[in-house]
């Protein structure tokens, strides 16, 4: 393929990952805008290998290459559970970031290409911001896995001057550049840009132990817009086009979604980084009479077969998903149910929060695997006014995001944050395996409210019982 040919093939795959964004900003065109990108990365890869770049020697490794990371991304996508998508997407974005560390140093040591003056400078200049880059999404990614996975706890690591170790860490990092770019050979250039790159692991690392549980969502956005920056900065050292075109769309995409996450959370992007919100795996919810600005009243537990006594008479029914959905891999019997009340003529929806779950998405892309009608899957904004004209509004495994007290309490960690406003239904019923606080580490005055029930136990299984019960 000459290379006229090859910059053809680029910009056509660059259009197709526009129209892939553009295609994955609604559910019911995202399986045409996955196409979409699927189609562009296929050709993006063969103008690469059959282009004027690729000697003839180098195509047996680059298809060894794509063979085995192939393999692996199927065999990912056959096994890993839709409620391990947020760490597989954060291990991904691990991935990029290293690759961009690799291609970095690669292109150092590189010898077949020399750059003079002005060019040398700019070309180190690319490769020292790139594994920059590179390191702290590399890392980043590493630590945001292991916290979406359990093994790493939600609750933030707050070290003592964090702020001023990170200055101090930046102006070594500039220091270092400057040594870098002024070194006279690959040997001595070499010190500096492995300190650097040690910084930049210790700061990613660093930077997601010290953001809690609660912020995870905007962290998976924040962390998918550094790889779009890390793969840009790699197009910037290999002067591949569509590298750059591919990684600013990534890069600029991730920091409009981290934008919107914040909003929805009612914090800056700042405060997040800063960190230090969220507990993690949650506590009991302390008794009223320890505090006297704890909720005040009684939980009312309800059972299966009244919750599907109060659907059944109900005309109108709001059903909140939550990760406890996730994790009981409950979305299929909510649609069965969700099925079994539409055809009885009950006007059902579904209200979903912007950081519902552990990533941007998750819930909506839970519910549109089992099948749920994209109609009826509203968010936070299109369905809060209408609580008050309905009978059941039915909370599944969501806590903060329900939360009453980011309206009524101004000194609660969550106050600001828009919710859910689920009390405002005639009768609510929450769903959850204990009375433990949500990922945010806030306890919860909703469950003491006198028009709620409390629905204890594994979701699947009771919601099977809700459904046998409707059915009966």
């Amino acid at each position: 393929m000459t290379s006229s040919l090859a910059t053809v093939a680029y910009i056509g795959a660059a259009i197709l990952f526009i129209l892939s964004l553009g295609g994955l900003s609604n559910p019911e065109t995202s399986r045409r805008g996955n196409l979409y990108g699927v189609v562009g990365m296929a050709l993006a890869v063969l103008a690469t290998i059959v282009g004027p770049r690729v000697a003839p020697a180098g195509i047996a490794w680059i298809i060894g290459a794509l063979l085995i990371g192939g393999s692996v991304g199927l065999y990912a996508a056959k096994t890993v559970k839709m409620t391990q998508m947020p760490e597989l997407v954060a291990l991904m974005h691990s991935l990029v970031g290293l690759a961009a560390c690799l291609v970095g140093f690669a292109s150092y040591v590189d010898t077949s290409i020399q750059f003079t003056g002005a060019e040398k400078a700019i070309h180190e200049v690319e490769i020292y911001v790139g594994i920059l880059i590179g390191a702290v999404t590399f890392s980043g990614s590493l630590i945001a896995f292991g916290k979406l996975n359990g093994k790493i706890g939600g609750k933030p690591l707050l070290l003592p001057a964090r702020h001023w170790l990170n200055l101090a860490g930046l102006l070594v990092v500039i220091w270092f550049g400057r040594e870098f770019v002024n070194a006279h050979d690959v040997q001595s250039g070499m010190t500096p840009l492995i300190v650097m790159t040690a910084i930049a692991l210790l700061f990613g690392i660093h930077m997601v132990m010290a953001i809690g549980g609660a912020d995870m969502p905007v962290v998976v956005s924040m962390l998918n817009s550094y790889s779009g920056w890390a793969a840009a900065a790699t197009g910037f050292m290999l002067s591949n086009d569509l590298l750059i075109v591919t990684g600013a769309l990534v890069g600029s995409s991730g920091a409009i979604l981290s934008y919107i996450m914040c909003n929805a959370m009612n914090r800056n992007f700042i405060s997040v980084i800063a960190g230090g919100f969220g507990g993690g795996a949650g506590k009991p919810a302390p008794k009223a009479d320890d505090a006297p600005a704890e909720p005040q009243g009684e939980v009312v537990p309800v059972s299966a077969a009244e919750t599907a006594e109060l659907l059944r008479d109900a005309k109108s029914v709001i059903i909140v998903p939550g990760y406890g959905m996730a994790v009981a891999q409950a979305q299929h019997t909510v649609n069965e149910i969700t099925k079994h009340l539409r055809e009885k003529g009950v006007n059902v929806r579904f209200g979903i929060h912007p950081v519902a779950g552990r990533m941007p998405g998750h819930m909506n892309v839970l519910l549109a695997e089992a099948k749920v009608p994209y109609d009826i899957v509203l968010e936070m904004d299109e369905i809060n006014d209408d609580f008050p004209d309905t009978d059941v509004a039915m909370v599944i495994g969501a806590n903060d995001i329900v939360n009453p007290a980011a309206q009524d309490d101004p000194t609660s960690p969550i106050a600001g944050m828009p919710v859910l406003e689920v009390w405002k239904a005639r009768t609510s019923i929450v769903m959850k395996r204990s009375m433990a606080s949500g990922y945010a580490g806030v306890d919860n005055p909703l469950f003491y409210k006198e028009n709620n029930r409390m629905l204890f136990g594994d979701a699947k299984k009771m919601l099977d019982e809700v459904l046998v019960a409707l059915k009966a």
